[in-house]
């Protein structure tokens, strides 16, 4: 371990405390239960990538934001077809292929599933101030995407 990794190995123990203390509230489990849908974690994730696109996705457009394989995105797709919660649309670009969507049904989901976890981010640094609130968000992002870029580019 290199000699000037004190602040990195002060940040591992909080990391895992987070975890821990999420999990253990059982927050996805409380988000999900929200939805007033049985999801599992993978389909949640994908009415909430769906959600939060800007259009509807081909398959490998969802996996590739979730970072998984294609072939599970495409089972859990047609299960949440077959509820309701997702729909294909013809490509305006490929006649041939298909796009999905989240129906009514499943953005409401989603949005229930969000608006549980934002709710309760929010009351946890309700009593922060504005510049630290500020400050985790632009660094949580910048986390996030550091972390995406070394995942994908080892």
């Amino acid at each position: 371990m290199a000699a000037d990794s004190g602040d990195e190995l002060a940040f591992l123990p909080r990391l895992f405390r987070m975890s821990a203390a999420i999990n253990r509230g059982q927050l996805a489990q409380q988000a999900t239960a929200a939805t007033g849908l049985p999801l599992d974690r993978p389909a949640i994730g994908i009415l909430l990538t769906l959600a939060m696109a800007d259009g509807p996705l081909r398959i490998g457009e969802i996996a590739d934001r979730m970072q998984v394989v294609g072939p599970h995105v495409t089972r859990q797709v047609q299960a949440l077809e077959q509820r309701g919660l997702v729909r294909r649309v013809t490509d305006p670009n490929d006649r041939r292929a298909s796009l999905i969507e989240p129906t009514e049904s499943g953005t409401e989901a989603a949005n229930r599933y969000t608006s549980t976890i934002i709710g309760w981010f929010r009351e946890v640094i309700a009593d922060w101030p504005t510049q630290d609130r500020a400050d985790l968000g632009r660094l949580l992002a910048k986390l996030a995407d550091d972390i995406t870029t070394r995942l994908n580019h080892p």
